[in-house]
C-alpha cells in the first residue's frame, strides 16, 4: 500500500460499512459539519473543490474528529505554570484534560521560583520547576492523546531563571538509560515525552552583547551550553521573543506563540506545490482562512477558560506546505527567493484581509494572528503528498516508523516529490535534501528567517545536522556564532543531529532498496523519537 494511503487510513479515515472512507468522503464529512449552512453554496462548492484537489488541507484534528460526539478539532493548547500549590494542581488537571482531548500542550515554567527557595508559609523549600515538568511528562506517558497517538508536550524556561542549567541538561541520560532506550524506546527516562526550549527575550540579547551588563556571563554560558546540547542531542532548542517578551507561550511543535494561558491553535495548510498561479493562491488563501474562522467556533474545548481565550483572540494558523517542491519545480535551490517572496506577500496580505473580513461577518473578534507554519508531517504525506512546511526533502528514500493500534510499524518510503522528479528523468543522486543542507546550515537558517517575515505566529522547523563529531557538526561554538546572527529574525529554532535519539522516526536508506520494498508494511520493535511521530 502507498505510504500516504497507509497514513490516511490509519490517522484520518473513518470506518464505513463499505470499508475506509475515501478522501472525498472525509472532506464532505468535514465540510458538512463545519461550514455547510453558514456560507453560500457557491463558496462551499469552491472550498470543496480546493480541498478535494488537496490545495488546502485542514489540520489533522479536523480530519480525524469532525463529526464525533466530542469534536475537539484543535491541534494544540498553551499554558503558563503558576507558582502556587493550587497552580501546580490546576496545571496537572489542565494538561491531563487537554492531552486526553487529542491536543498537544506547551507549558512555560518561568514563573516558578527556583529550587531551594524558602517557603515562608510551610517552612520548607521549593523544589523548582523541574519536578513539575517531570510530573507533566509522566502524564503524557500515560495518556494516549485522543486515544490514538502519543502525547505531544513542550516545556520552556526563561534563560535567566536560576535553574536554567539544570533544565538545559535535564535530558542528559546516563549511558545505561540511553542503551535501554535504544533497545526499547518505551523505557522511561527523564523528560523523554517532552520537547524543551530555552526562552530568549530582548534582555538576553542586551546581556549577551554588552560586556558590562550584569548578566553578560550568564547569557553567554546559557547560550553556548544550549548550543553544545543542540549539536549533540538536539535539545534544548530556543524560543525567541525578540519583538514581544510577553509572548513566551508555545505549543508542542512551537508554531503558535501567545501571552495568554489557555490559548488554542486552529490549523490548516495550503499546499503550495499544487497552486498554479498567484491569483489562485489568493483565492485558496481566502477559502482556507474562512474555513479556519468557522473551525474555531465549531471545536469543542477541554474546559471553559479555553473558550474565553478563543473568543478573545480568535487565533488561526493558516500555514503552507510544499515549499521545497515549489522551488524544485522551478529549478530553484533551497533558499530565499524573489519569486517566492511575491507569493508569500499575497498569502500574508490575503489572509490578513480575509481573516478580518470573515471574523467581522460572523460577529467574532478580529483574529490576533492568522498564519503559522506547522510541521504538518502526516498531513503532508496523507493529504498533500509533498514536502512538509518549509522543510526540505528529508531524503530521496528513507525508512519511517509510525504507531498503529497493533504496535509500531515501518515502511520504506521514496519521497513522493523525489519520485515524481525521478520519473521525469532527474538523477536521484542530484536532488537536494536535508543531508545536503546539513553541510550548509546558514542556508537553512537564512530560509527560515526569510519566511518568518511573512508569518505572524511562528514556524515549526527542524535543522537536520550530521551526527555529533562528524565534519560539519564538530565545532559547536562555530555553529553558535552562525546561529546567533539569525536569532533576532527567528521565533524558534530546533535541531536534530542524526542518531541523537534511539528509534528516530526517519532513517536514510538506499534508493534502490526502498523502491524494492516500498509497498510492504513491516512490524517494528523500535519506537519513535520524542513521542510525536503520530502528529
Amino acid at each position: 500500500m502507498d505510504f500516504g494511503d497507509t497514513i490516511f487510513n490509519l490517522r484520518y479515515a473513518w470506518d464505513t460499512p463499505k470499508g475506509k472512507e475515501t478522501w472525498e468522503q472525509s472532506i464532505d464529512r468535514v465540510l458538512n459539519h463545519i461550514v455547510r449552512g453558514k456560507i453560500s453554496d457557491d463558496v462551499l462548492s469552491s472550498m470543496r473543490q480546493v480541498m478535494l484537489e488537496r490545495k488546502f488541507i485542514p489540520g489533522g484534528r479536523f480530519l480525524a474528529q469532525t463529526g464525533r460526539p466530542y469534536h475537539q478539532v484543535n491541534n494544540c493548547f498553551v499554558l503558563r505554570a503558576e507558582d502556587t500549590r493550587e497552580g501546580w494542581g490546576e496545571l496537572t488537571s489542565k494538561a491531563t484534560t487537554m492531552l486526553m482531548s487529542g491536543g498537544g500542550i506547551g507549558v512555560d515554567y518561568s514563573q516558578l521560583r527556583p529550587s531551594g527557595t524558602l517557603l515562608k508559609r510551610t517552612g520548607g523549600h521549593s523544589s523548582g520547576p523541574l519536578p513539575l515538568m517531570k510530573v507533566i511528562n509522566e502524564i503524557g506517558r500515560g495518556v494516549m492523546s485522543g486515544g490514538k497517538r502519543r502525547s505531544a508536550i513542550w516545556a520552556g524556561l526563561k534563560w535567566s531563571h536560576p535553574d536554567i542549567m539544570e533544565f538545559i541538561t535535564s535530558k542528559n541520560w546516563m549511558p545505561e538509560v540511553r542503551a535501554l532506550k535504544e533497545r526499547d524506546f518505551d523505557f522511561p527516562a527523564p523528560m523523554d515525552m517532552t520537547n524543551i526550549s530555552v526562552i530568549l527575550d530582548r534582555e538576553f540579547f542586551d546581556a549577551f552583547e554588552k560586556p558590562h551588563h550584569s548578566l553578560h556571563n550568564v547569557a553567554r554560558d546559557v547560550y553556548f551550553s544550549t548550543i553544545r546540547r543542540m549539536t549533540k542531542t538536539g535539545e534544548p532548542g530556543f524560543s525567541i521573543n525578540y519583538v514581544n517578551s510577553n509572548e513566551s507561550l508555545r505549543n508542542a511543535c512551537t508554531e503558535i506563540v501567545s501571552m495568554d494561558d489557555c490559548d488554542v491553535c486552529c490549523l490548516g495548510s495550503i499546499n503550495l506545490s499544487r497552486i498554479n498561479s498567484s491569483s489562485e493562491l489568493a483565492a485558496v488563501t481566502e477559502l482556507g482562512q474562512l474555513f479556519l474562522i468557522l473551525g474555531t467556533e465549531y471545536s469543542d474545548v477541554p474546559y471553559p477558560k479555553v473558550m474565553e481565550v478563543r473568543a478573545k483572540n480568535r487565533r488561526t494558523g493558516l500555514g503552507l506546505m510544499g515549499m521545497h517542491e515549489w522551488l524544485l519545480r522551478r529549478g530553484k535551490s533551497y533558499g530565499p527567493d524573489d519569486d517566492l517572496s511575491q507569493w508569500l506577500q499575497i498569502w500574508r496580505d490575503t489572509s490578513d484581509q480575509s481573516g478580518n473580513y470573515w471574523a467581522g461577518k460572523f460577529g467574532f473578534a478580529t483574529p490576533i494572528a492568522k498564519r503559522a507554519i506547522a510541521p504538518n508531517g502526516t498531513i503532508s504525506i496523507a493529504g498533500g503528498k509533498t514536502t512538509s512546511g518549509i522543510e526540505p526533502i528529508f531524503a530521496v528514500a528513507y525508512k519511517r516508523r509510525y504507531l498503529t493500534p497493533e504496535g509500531w510499524r515501518h515502511q520504506f518510503v521514496v519521497d513522493p516529490v523525489a519520485e515524481r522528479l525521478v520519473e521525469e528523468g532527474v538523477d536521484p543522486n542530484t536532488i537536494e535534501d536535508a543531508y545536503t543542507l546539513s553541510l550548509d546550515v546558514s542556508r537553512r537558517l537564512a530560509f527560515q528567517a526569510f519566511v518568518q517575515k511573512y508569518v505572524d505566529n511562528s514556524i515549526s522547523s527542524t535543522i537536520n545536522l550530521l551526527g555529533y563529531g562528524n565534519p560539519g557538526n564538530d565545532d559547536y561554538e562555530k555553529f553558535g556564532q552562525i546561529l546567533y546572527g539569525y536569532l533576532p529574525e527567528l521565533r524558534g529554532i530546533t535541531t536534530y543531529p542524526d542518531g541523537a535519539r534511539g528509534g528516530q522516526p526517519l532513517t536514510v536508506v538506499d534508493y534502490k532498496y526502498a523502491i524494492k520494498h516500498k509497498d510492504t508494511i513491516f512490524e517494528s520493535k523500535e519506537d519513535c523519537v520524542e513521542g510525536v511521530c503520530g502528529l
